[in-house]
């Protein structure tokens, strides 16, 4: 009654507002598609303005009123089933306070007839509706819906017997979604310059991501030009600020857009006789429960119908909010590196010297100030100037792309491995001592340009123990690209000016300083442990592209337990390396220290029986990256076969539950025909975090685990494979007619949307040895009860 009431008030409200405006926010258009000779769909589609809210055809009871559709009925048709609806929403209803599914922006109905009389041209109905915003609702509308069945499209469906394409009888609604739509323009620069424009326009709710996402994270935005000769591209494509926040889907940090997204691309011609450039972009769209198959849209770029370019159109693009704060991160560790840096052999006990130099030069106060904010500057100065050079020389780009490199990786190792064992005492790695006492020379003269140089002299000299640090951290920040190489080197810089320039201007200060003794070696031994497992997580990211298997998970976290082990035993004073001073006994800092370090090495113990390390996630290879996806010493219990031999021909087993699987239709039908079992059609992703979801807390539980080893054959086709089709199996795309099928993916993913009219994953489909469905096919499920049911009477229909 309540609602009732709240309805009545609403309708009230409307009809006052109505004379002084008249609302229209739902437009009704009618279509229609033909399925055969007899057969047609009715399409009712809606465009819904901004705010508002058209309801769905079932609604709760006491809530608004449904969608209705009638059809005026005779016998030259009869329909067939009821008229189906888009997915919509189901939200808490601020206006009836319930959950009703709803639909906003647009929203598509179908309703299957059958034609009996061949003379029949038009079908009349009728549509019965409610829109609400969030304040009010209007009263129900009539709208008369005329389909032309003359101007009916043809539904291609020429591949009904042609598998694995077959098409068979579609009644589940079409949940082909196309999110994101692609336009283009050109920007005149000058004559041999333009800017190639791609502009995206994306749906409510949706994101497509950036050109750059982390590992394991979606697939990121691609754009390929088809350059002739003539043209050259220059520096690679810019995009928008967007926006970086903890994705939903992917449980991490990515950058993507809403709304929109523009991508530019500068060129120089050679040619003046080019009249349009073509390319492609591949990309991904998610909302916040699933995401599309990889998509890939032709690119057309007109050079005739080009614009004057925006002024700095050629500038790179400002940095976005994630951008910011990454380089805000690398400035803070860095900041802490300097700090660490502080009590190294090398650098600590110039501090009292270095000052005692200013005290000197100072006949005032205020000139020891004045001094010692110079040489705090020039220490600054000097470091940041190694960043910029850096940058300079190699570029933004070719850092980011040396961090990424397999080559890179492993030479860096290499260096880790070397700095490490030059802090464990095995050598000291200085620079040539002529740049010392040049610097000293110079320093010797006085004024600004003696301060300066004693300030490169401290940088010098103390090479050995800050070189290390300052090489990490500078491949960290070539990871970041940009700027982040000037920024980590300014928050090293700052950590080791800090000291000397207080020290320097207020001399008191000094006698506070500890006494240099053996915990100054201690520290380098320390960061001397810590650089050594740093370097294989460099070997490790080599591993993991070249996919060698090299260093596996159980390999990786075996090295970091003996290395942290170690260190446990040398803060516990039971190893001793060349520099170490006579140990009588051990201070409360370094027990605590060592408890800590023990204690760490504990915890990775489990990890070599697959124990997942969410402390480290970051560092070891993923848990799928193992010797034995079972653990050290665990043994495999049951399973389909004894050995991989005895598995039929294309079928793996999914560990660690030995599950049997078929990435190929064609092998995997065959052996289902062949024992007599049902298929389950698995269409997921290697980016598809629900469907490892699925895989990891729905296909474990005993009934559905068993179902699938014993009860059904599966073939997992991934929609995202980048592999390139074999030349015999390159075949012409059926939903773009003139492209070819590039990829592995691309034939499942069409396979997906031609037979079943979506293309989103996970999507379950259990068919039979025809390639009918037993069962309608479903999504994401994390309902383990709700799966096995679904399974259950799948596989039921098939036995019957």
């Amino acid at each position: 009654m309540k609602n009732l009431i709240l309805i009545l008030c609403s309708f009230i409200v409307c009809s006052n507002i109505v004379k002084a405006q008249v609302f229209e926010p739902v437009i009704w258009k009618a279509s229609v598609e033909k399925i055969s000779d007899t057969e047609y769909d009715l399409i009712a589609s809606a465009t819904i303005d901004k705010g508002w809210h058209l309801y769905s055809q079932n609604v709760p009871e006491d809530g608004p009123i449904p969608t209705t559709f009638s059809y005026t009925l005779n016998s030259n048709f009869e329909t067939l089933g009821v008229t189906s609806e888009e997915e919509g929403h189901t939200v808490d209803d601020p206006v009836f306070q319930m959950k009703i599914k709803f639909f906003e922006n647009k929203a598509e109905f179908r309703q299957r007839i059958k034609v009996l009389n061949k003379e029949l041209s038009i079908v009349d109905g009728e549509v019965e509706f409610m829109v609400c915003d969030d304040s009010k609702c209007l009263p129900p509308q009539f709208v008369d819906l005329n389909f032309n069945l003359a101007s009916a499209i043809k539904v291609d469906a020429d591949s009904e017997n042609d598998s694995p394409f077959q098409m068979g009888a579609i009644d589940e609604v079409s949940q082909i979604l196309e999110p994101v739509k692609w336009t283009t323009a050109v920007e005149k620069i000058s004559d041999t310059e333009y800017i190639l424009v791609s502009k995206s326009t994306i749906d409510k709710g949706w994101k497509l991501y950036s050109q750059k996402v982390p590992e394991d994270g979606p697939i990121p935005t691609e754009f390929i030009y088809n350059v002739p000769d003539g043209v050259e591209l220059v520096g690679k494509t810019s995009e928008e600020e967007g926006k970086e926040v903890e994705d939903k889907v992917f449980n991490m940090k990515i950058k993507f857009f809403k709304t929109s997204a523009e991508f530019r691309q500068h060129i120089k011609l050679s040619k003046s006789d080019m009249s349009s450039i073509t390319g492609e972009v591949g990309f991904m769209a998610c909302d916040d429960e699933k995401c599309l198959t990889p998509s890939y849209v032709d690119l057309n770029f007109d050079l005739t119908k080009s614009a004057e370019a925006k002024q700095g159109a050629t500038s790179p693009p400002q940095e976005d909010e994630g951008e910011s704060r990454g380089l805000w991160s690398i400035f803070i560790v860095a900041f802490f590196s300097g700090f660490i840096a502080l009590l190294t052999p090398c650098v600590f006990p110039m501090i009292p010297m270095t000052v005692s130099f200013f005290i000197k030069q100072s006949q005032s106060k205020a000139k020891g100030i004045r001094n010692a904010i110079i040489y705090g500057l020039s220490i600054i100065i000097i470091y940041v100037l190694l960043g910029t050079i850096i940058t300079a020389i190699f570029g933004a780009d070719a850092l980011n792309a040396l961090a990424t490199n397999v080559w890179f990786n492993i030479i860096f190792f290499i260096l880790l491995v070397v700095f490490a064992i030059s802090f464990l005492g095995a050598f000291e790695i200085v620079l040539p001592n002529s740049w010392a006492n040049k610097a000293d020379r110079q320093a010797d003269r006085g004024g600004l340009i003696g301060i300066f140089f004693m300030a490169l002299a401290l940088a010098i000299v103390s090479f050995s123990c800050t070189g290390p640090i300052v090489g990490t951290i500078l491949v960290e920040a070539a990871s970041k690209g940009g700027v982040a190489p000037v920024i980590g080197m300014l928050g090293f810089s700052t950590a080791i000016a800090l000291p000397f320039a207080l020290f320097a201007a207020f001399p008191g200060w000094l006698n506070s300083l500890p006494k240099s003794g053996g915990w100054l070696n201690t520290v380098k031994v320390v960061l001397g442990f810590l650089e050594l497992a740093l370097a294989f997580k460099f070997l490790s990211q080599a591993d993991l592209v070249l996919q060698l298997h090299f260093l596996e998970r159980e390999v990786f976290i075996a090295i970091w337990i003996a290395i942290f082990g170690a260190l446990s035993l040398y803060l516990f004073g039971k190893i001793q390396l060349p520099h170490d001073s006579p140990l009588k006994h051990i201070s409360v800092g370094r027990l605590l220290l060592g408890l800590l370090t023990l204690s760490f090495t504990v915890y990775m113990i489990p990890g070599l029986w697959g124990a997942p390390l969410n402390l480290i996630s970051a560092f070891p290879p993923p848990l799928d990256y193992s010797e034995s996806p079972y653990g050290v010493g665990n043994s495999k219990g049951g399973g389909f076969a004894s050995s991989h031999a005895d598995l039929p021909d294309g079928a793996h087993l999914l560990a660690p539950h030995d599950i049997l699987a078929f990435n190929d239709y064609d092998k995997g039908l065959a052996y289902a025909k062949q024992v007599g079992k049902p298929v389950m059609i698995d269409f997921t992703g290697w980016a598809c975090v629900n469907c490892r979801k699925m895989e990891q807390n729905v296909w474990v539980k005993d009934r559905v685990l068993n179902t699938l080893k014993n009860d059904i054959v599966l073939i997992s086709l991934y929609v995202d494979d980048k592999r390139k089709l074999s030349e015999d199996d390159i075949a012409d795309s059926k939903l773009k007619p003139g492209k070819k099928l590039r990829y592995i993916g691309q034939k499942w993913s069409e396979l997906q949307t031609i037979k079943y009219k979506t293309n989103t994953q996970p999507f379950y489909v259990l068919m039979d040895h025809n390639e009918e469905n037993l069962i309608d096919p479903v999504g994401y499920t994390p309902n383990a009860d709700e799966y096995y049911d679904w399974l259950s009477e799948g596989i039921g229909n098939f036995e019957k």
